[in-house]
């Protein structure tokens, strides 16, 4: 595959990285981050800096900065702090991405003092997130961790976020920047709303129940358009647009019906599916090598689709921080490791 030739070398550093390390260990959840008494990160490399053909960047409004949206939750800290990382890494101009980190409202300065103890002059702005604000409107999912309030998030950027920031990439934090984010960041949306990777091979009945597709008045939403499914792990989002068309109380609105009637199972993604598909921007699958993380519980491993890679995204039950720390990896784990910042698994 064409994956194999460019990712040789990052794979054999990272398994050398996984077989040498004597004491992998478990994330610690956020008692044990509270009482820490030495830094649970090391330090990023002092490297981002951005080169001579950058534009200059300065505050958060500031037209020529990149805007990438992450949540912090303490579970999943780890792969949050890899993720910065490797854009960080990879990125042409670093000093020219901006980051809104998003945090329930409890953890938002444990989490703040942190991100600035990792990534010293990281440009970036941490924001509450009460959940309250969608705890009425879950329904139970199929896993328990995409019933936490922060997986819903995202639909609240718009409302979260500066007014002036008028576009965002939103990423999950169960993944990896291989590429320049900023070749993500410019592209063209044209009318639409959100851009994202879509996958029209994939059965789009299986997102909703069989009640919804035998009631006219649900599954009507999609006469006259052509859904496909896609991941809401990695999405450019036009704010500008989603704030004009009040696209948060529309995803609203069908998570209240879910509540009462039970049209699907999965989480924060059918509501998007719902009012987004078959009106997404389409973005090359470059960009989500998604579905890594398989089942945790199979312990099945996933192979990378054919094609080129700028993004890998360990979707799914099993992460690589877990996979890594019980030593049971998967083999695609190992491009992981070398964006891993946590003090223990090294």
């Amino acid at each position: 595959m064409l994956w194999i030739t460019r990712f040789a070398g990052l794979f054999s550093a990272a398994m050398a990285v996984i077989v040498l390390s004597p004491s992998l260990q478990s994330f610690p959840p956020a008692a044990a981050i509270r009482s820490s008494p030495s830094p649970i990160f090391r330090k990023a490399p002092a490297v981002f800096n951005n080169g001579d053909e950058c534009l200059s960047s300065g505050g958060v409004c500031n037209p020529s900065l990149v805007h990438v949206a992450i949540t912090l939750d303490v579970e999943y800290l780890r792969g949050s702090i890899a993720a910065v990382n490797s854009i960080l890494q990879h990125s042409v101009c670093p000093e020219s991405v901006f980051f809104h980190f998003i945090a329930v409202s409890e953890e938002t300065n444990l989490l703040e003092s942190l991100v600035r103890s990792v990534f010293p002059g990281l440009k970036f702005n941490i924001y509450d997130f009460a959940p309250e604000t969608v705890r009425g409107l879950i329904s139970s999912s199929v896993r328990q961790a995409l019933e936490q309030p922060l997986n819903y998030a995202r639909s609240y950027l718009a409302d979260l976020l500066e007014p002036c920031v008028n576009r965002v990439i939103y990423l999950d934090s169960d993944l990896v920047v291989v590429d320049d984010i900023a070749k993500l960041w410019k592209t063209s949306l044209g009318s639409r709303i959100i851009g994202a990777p879509e996958y029209c091979h994939a059965n789009f009945t299986k997102y909703f129940t069989g009640g919804f597709w035998s009631e006219e008045r649900f599954s009507g939403t999609f006469r006259g358009r052509k859904p496909c499914y896609f991941n809401t792990g990695v999405m450019v989002i036009d704010l500008k647009k989603w704030r004009r068309g009040g696209y948060t109380k529309r995803i609203e609105k069908w998570m209240e019906i879910q509540r009462r009637e039970r049209i699907y199972e999965l989480g924060s993604l059918p509501p998007f599916l719902l009012v987004f598909a078959g009106h997404v921007a389409p973005i090359s699958h470059r960009w989500n090598q998604h579905g890594l993380g398989g089942d945790n519980v199979r312990g099945s491993c996933r192979d990378l689709h054919p094609g080129p890679v700028s993004l890998l995204h360990w979707s799914g039950s099993g992460k690589p921080w877990i996979r890594l720390d019980s030593k049971r990896p998967c083999p695609l784990d190992a491009l992981w490791t070398p964006y891993d910042l946590y003090r223990h698994s090294h």
